[in-house]
């Protein structure tokens, strides 16, 4: 699907395959300790920037969604108590070790009627045109080997009147802030990776990978040009993180 493409692995230049295999041992590597690992890496703080994405995407009971990346489950538990046992979640991803842990949460939570799980990838998806009321995406944007294909592939499934949210690491609004958050990125966060996780490496790639995601602006104009017809986004912990809200109409 990509061969003639070359794409981003953190700092690196690799194939688009390479990259594909390259994140997919990244995740397979992380998925044990990934729960306690962004607790201990947000101190907390990913908690709040999950509520206010399912404060701004107003599920409604009955509604049908797609999470993608969805890994451990998180979004997808949060959601599947908006849309009640009439409605659907799916929990989507490409790494089988992510969603084994996310399937075995969502069993131990009783929510296997209201979520299924799916190994899919996001750049081709397997559902039909406008099968999604909503489409989230948490923190695996950047971990997409064709970006914009996956954005197309959103546009696609959802329905008109639906919306997209994508909530990702960003590029910090002020020289303060990225100073400070470089420092912790690069020699902090990979010792956490080697002491918790034992894998210094694949914590390393993730503070990279954040470095070669678009910026705010960038990422809106490429959800434009994906087909969506509206695109704002809200900055979180001073642009940290920004959360992409995508409009179908």
């Amino acid at each position: 699907m990509h061969a003639d493409k070359d794409a981003d692995f953190g700092y690196k230049k690799v194939s688009s395959e390479e990259k594909t295999r390259l994140v997919r041992e990244v995740f397979h590597s992380v998925a044990a300790n990934y729960d306690l690992m962004n607790d201990l890496m947000s101190l907390g703080v990913h908690r709040a920037w999950k509520f206010l994405t399912v404060l701004l995407a107003q599920a409604k009971p009955g509604q049908q969604l797609l999470d993608l990346a969805g890994g451990t489950g998180d979004l997808a538990q949060r959601f599947a108590e908006k849309v009640g046992q009439k409605g659907l979640v799916v929990l989507g991803d490409i790494n089988l070790a992510m969603l084994e842990v996310g399937r075995d949460k969502v069993i131990d939570a009783g929510l296997s009627q209201t979520i299924q799980v799916a190994a899919l990838n996001a750049e081709a998806l397997p559902f039909a045109d406008y099968s999604f009321d909503l489409i989230t995406i948490g923190f695996g944007l950047r971990n997409v080997t064709d970006k914009a294909r996956a954005l197309r592939e959103m546009y696609r499934v959802l329905r008109p009147g639906g919306q997209a949210l994508i909530l990702e690491f960003s590029t910090p609004t002020t020289t303060a802030v990225k100073k400070i958050y470089d420092a912790y990125s690069f020699n902090i966060l990979p010792k956490l990776g080697q002491y918790v996780a034992k894998d210094k490496d694949s914590y390393q790639y993730l503070a990279e990978s954040i470095r070669k995601h678009p910026t705010q602006e960038v990422l809106k104009q490429m959800v434009l040009a994906a087909g969506f017809d509206e695109c704002e986004y809200h900055n979180l912990s001073l642009g940290i993180v920004a959360l992409h809200r995508c409009f179908k109409y």
